[in-house]
């Protein structure tokens, strides 16, 4: 099958510098509106590697995630959200960038097209077979992206792909691809819109039911978050009301003396 990529295709609208805002926001939201349907058929895709990442974590196992430009500030972006929102150590779940860190804020020329700097990145985090790769790419061609994770094949490691393209080289380099089909972009090429938008949901899926698998989530809370703001701090107050028969003033004595939710609430329930 020749492989073609869908999120380079031509754009289904045409002149769009003769159209006023409203048409432009109304046609945007027109293409966005059908990201979700297609991350729907990739739900078991999604699933058998998720199922992998929980097994793996178990045993102490990390997840990294690997990508060039918008793909790998995607993969950046979700891994540290995870330290605030669920409590875990920084290094569990891992984002890597073509480029280094320079390349989360500015394009590093032809980093993407180095097939070792991957496995380099990787190495320098004592990589092991404990642990799982997700190579993420809406092309499914980043050289990148393919190099490491044919290097991460090789040495035993579990490997996942997300990618907009169908039967995309990642998709056949990944143990456990996952192919959400956006189909062209409404400006042509331009794969930061729905196809990063698939990419963010997926990502979201994954670390999400992959942290409630793990236990970091009571009930619907996050019960392990970080308190880093006032925000924060007044919502894990609020947990704490919503858990136990206790006062603001006195869930929030709570928190401050045990200093994360979970802990405040399992010490008054141990003391019942």
């Amino acid at each position: 099958m020749t492989f073609i990529k869908t999120t380079e295709q031509s754009s289904k609208y045409e002149y769009l510098e003769h159209m006023s805002v409203q048409e432009l926001l109304s046609n945007i939201n027109k293409e966005d509106q059908t990201v979700p349907l297609a991350v729907e058929k990739a739900l078991p895709q999604i699933e058998a590697l998720v199922q992998e990442i929980v097994t793996k974590m178990k045993i102490g196992g990390r997840l990294f995630y690997i990508g060039a430009g918008t793909s790998g500030r995607l993969g950046i972006v979700d891994a540290s959200e995870c330290p605030p929102t669920f409590g875990v150590p920084f290094d569990m779940v891992i984002g890597l960038i073509a480029g280094g860190d320079e390349a989360i804020r500015k394009a590093v020329e032809f980093a993407e097209d180095d097939t070792e700097q991957a496995w380099k990145d990787l190495q320098k985090w004592n990589i092991t077979e404990n642990d799982v790769v997700i190579g993420i790419a809406a092309s499914g061609t980043t050289p990148y992206v393919l190099g490491g994770l044919e290097k991460c094949n090789a040495n035993h490691i579990i490997t996942g792909g997300i990618t907009c393209n169908a039967g995309s080289p990642l998709a056949l380099t990944a143990t456990y691809p996952i192919e959400v089909v956006v189909g062209p972009e409404f400006v042509t090429g331009s794969s930061r819109m729905k196809a990063g938008t698939a990419q963010k949901l997926v990502l979201n899926m994954i670390s999400t039911a992959t942290m409630i698998q793990l236990g970091k989530v009571k009930g619907n809370k996050m019960v392990d978050m970080q308190l880093s703001n006032v925000k924060l701090i007044d919502r894990g107050v609020r947990m704490i009301m919503s858990e136990i028969p206790v006062s603001y003033d006195e869930a929030a004595a709570l928190l401050n003396e045990f200093g994360q939710v979970r802990a405040a609430i399992n010490h008054y329930n141990s003391n019942l």
